[in-house]
């Protein structure tokens, strides 16, 4: 039976995976950077392997950012959260989820290349619509 990867590790792997994009660099750049495999490096970036802290330390070097980036936005434990902060966490999560994805953060590089206010908000205008029109209908 495989035990799924902890919140954490998957949060610090996609806050790498992150980076590592916005860098423009390839796992296998990193993972000879790192003297690692391309393999290992996914098993990092999807929380399937924990990052030790020697190694994170040498990530936050190869990607220019402390190591506290990695841990920005983490989720927290139910007992420890702070009342009443619930939905702000779980909405700037949905930001770090997505500028996780490469699509995410590609359409985000794309996006703030668009110096034109009138073009960003008809892009803006045509993502709206067809995200409206990609979901059920109520019945």
């Amino acid at each position: 039976m495989k035990k799924a990867p902890d919140p954490i590790d998957r949060h610090v792997g996609s806050r790498v995976r992150m980076q590592r994009i916005l860098m423009k660099m390839s796992q296998e750049k990193l993972g000879d950077a790192l003297g690692l495999t391309f393999q290992q490096v996914q098993k990092y970036e999807k929380g399937a392997n924990r990052i030790g802290a020697s190694r994170l330390q040498q990530i936050s070097k190869t990607l220019n950012v402390p190591p506290s980036f990695f841990f920005e936005g983490a989720p927290t434990s139910g007992a420890s959260a702070p009342s009443g902060g619930f939905a702000e966490e779980s909405s700037s999560q949905y930001v770090v989820d997505f500028l996780s994805t490469t699509e995410g953060l590609h359409l985000n590089r794309a996006f703030a290349r668009i110096r034109d206010p009138k073009v960003r908000k008809r892009v803006l205008d045509l993502v709206t619509t067809l995200a409206e029109q990609s979901e059920p209908a109520p019945e």
